[in-house]
């Protein structure tokens, strides 16, 4: 059993980290400052012994009472809408924000996991991305305030390895989707499935034949979780190696959802990727990661989730 520290627990991602944190034994301390992230992700584990809830934001000094295992910093917006949106705050929390963390994971002699992202590898001219790959980002662009915050992130977070001989990991998350996304995060599972759902044509950007791979979230949270149990202090690739076209994304979905919708091209926004991959042949060799979850089946759990989402929501 360790006690261990989840940034942005209350988010996609770290809610479920949270979940199968607590599910193995660990206490966990859920830091979020539900800027994206929810209070109804952790609902379920508000009253569970060894979870604890504090509303705060990690770009400011970040301290915790008592004993701390490991540090996991997941806080920062994720998707392009919030980025786009928020540029100023995803820069300080990649970078404040991770400084303030990586000094707390020093001062209480923790692990210190960094979420990094496939965004680091920006518009790849290598395919698929191996983590040795330096990547081709414009770091002027808009979409460079996510990109240089997470690649800032990993060079301190290697920093203070080598310097403080902290113990650390990096992580560079693809494209992650099922239950808990927000149906309005601008992501493309989420965007099709909800528009699906509701009958609306389906948005593709561009011509639909950028690729993607899309790992469950299910996987994902094992992968990770393999990596925290591990001694591996270089990046390491989680992700889903199989690759789909945008295009063969909205064809699954629709037949997933029986849904009459058809698709609508709008312009492609800047620096979008065309092509995104990850080589996972490290994770196989030092972890024995891979995913099992197939894209149709993951599809069909996040479209159950989203109907009882709109369910909800949907007016008397």
């Amino acid at each position: 059993m360790a006690r261990v520290v989840v940034t942005g627990g209350a988010g996609f991602l770290g809610s479920h980290l949270c979940d199968r944190l607590i599910e193995r034994g660990d206490d966990v301390v859920c830091i979020d400052n539900l800027v994206t992230g929810t209070l109804d992700n952790i609902a379920h584990l508000r009253d569970t012994p060894g979870f604890e809830f504090v509303r705060h934001d990690v770009s400011d000094y970040v301290d915790v009472d008592g004993d701390v295992d490991a540090v996991l910093h997941f806080a920062s917006p994720a998707s392009p809408i919030d980025y786009l949106e928020m540029p100023i705050q995803t820069l300080k929390v990649g970078s404040l924000g991770t400084h303030n963390t990586l000094g707390l994971a020093k001062a209480k002699d923790a692990t210190f996991f960094i979420a990094s992202t496939s965004e680091v590898y920006g518009d790849p001219h290598e395919h698929p991305q191996k983590e040795t790959y330096w990547g081709n980002v414009n770091p002027v662009g808009p979409r460079g305030v996510y990109d240089e915050a997470k690649r800032f992130a990993e060079a301190i977070t290697m920093a203070y390895h080598r310097t403080h001989g902290l113990d650390t990991r990096i992580v560079r998350i693809f494209n992650t989707y099922g239950p808990r996304m927000r149906p309005n995060d601008g992501r493309v599972v989420s965007n099709f499935i909800v528009q699906a759902l509701r009958g609306d044509n389906l948005t593709i950007y561009g011509d639909g034949s950028q690729s993607r791979s899309f790992c469950y979230v299910d996987d994902e949270i094992r992968g990770l979780i393999a990596l925290l149990d591990s001694g591996e202090h270089d990046p390491v690739n989680i992700g889903n190696p199989n690759e789909f076209t945008v295009a063969e994304l909205a064809e699954i979905v629709v037949d997933v959802v029986n849904s009459a919708s058809e698709v609508e091209y709008h312009p492609l926004p800047v620096d979008d990727p065309t092509q995104r991959r990850p080589d996972i042949s490290r994770a196989k060799e030092l972890l024995g990661w891979e995913p099992r979850v197939e894209l149709r089946e993951g599809i069909e759990r996040t479209a159950e989730y989203f109907a009882g989402v709109l369910a909800r929501v949907a007016p008397a």
